[in-house]
């Protein structure tokens, strides 16, 4: 399998039957969702289901953090332009419906920030790992449109619709303990510790009876695919939010580094 045509993804062959998948350059703070990155994203787990080569893909940001969210130029174009708007729409539907429909396994390590595009793929991977340190968070209500991206189709089935409901209405953070007390993602450990750690689970999978794991996995992933109508609807509906005024204030807000002040009587919905 070539993988030369991704840019934003560095992707190395870690030993075999192991593929490493880093979102950004180490030598950035951060991984930052461009537009290149989100779509990079989308389609590298058809490239990876469809390697002979590889049993597990591990996934990892570079940098001080996994991800660091959407970059606010592409938010304000999908704000803008209606084709803008339908691709990256479709982006985001084929990273959710791709990565679950991938039959090898994906271990995704975490830490600092995880939020955006990689957040989705963190925490829809087969087995989650994230530092102590991990500060998980879910946007989308704080930029002003509604919970979409991998919020609603597995939220609720990792932690519960409670504790699915406080995270995501209120943008608050998880840390990576709290993440594995409530069971959003299978386990952490020091940041120190992460990549040795995430190895270590691939190994163990990659010497695994691979029909008996990817049939597993395509399995369970009914209870994913169960909640596909509402995952469907959530991302409808935050794609409508970007035509409204409330994301313009988030924005806003972002940009200026302060509290968003949203209308305190939206219509009547």
């Amino acid at each position: 399998m070539d993988y030369a045509k991704y840019q934003d993804l560095k992707i190395r062959r870690l030993e075999p039957g192991i593929l490493e998948i880093v979102m950004g350059d180490e030598s950035a703070r951060l991984s930052t969702a461009t537009a290149r990155l989100h779509r990079e994203l989308a389609d590298i787990w058809l490239d990876v289901d469809r390697d002979p080569e590889t049993r597990v893909a591990i996934l990892r940001g570079a940098g001080r953090g996994f991800s660091a969210g959407g970059d606010l130029g592409m938010v304000e174009e999908i704000t803008r332009d209606f084709n803008a708007r339908a691709r990256v729409w479709r982006e985001a539907r084929d990273l959710v419906y791709n990565i679950i429909n991938c039959s090898k396994i994906v271990v995704s390590a975490m830490h600092g920030p995880a939020v955006g595009a990689g957040l989705v793929a963190g925490l829809l991977s087969d087995i989650s790992i994230a530092a102590k340190n991990a500060r998980i968070i879910d946007g989308h209500t704080r930029l002003g449109v509604a919970a979409g991206d991998h919020a609603a189709i597995v939220w609720p089935l990792l932690c519960g619709m409670a504790k699915a409901k406080y995270y995501l209405l209120l943008c608050e953070q998880v840390s990576g303990e709290e993440a594995e007390r409530i069971g959003l993602v299978s386990m952490c450990c020091e940041e120190a510790e992460l990549q040795a750690k995430a190895l270590e689970v691939a190994r163990k999978l990659a010497a695994g009876a691979q029909t008996a794991l990817r049939w597993t996995k395509y399995s369970l992933n009914n209870w994913l695919r169960m909640a596909g109508p509402s995952f469907d609807a959530s991302l409808a509906l935050e794609f409508m939010g970007f035509t409204g005024p409330e994301v313009l204030e988030g924005i806003a807000s972002h940009r200026e580094k302060r509290k968003p002040n949203f209308p305190p009587e939206p219509p009547n919905f």
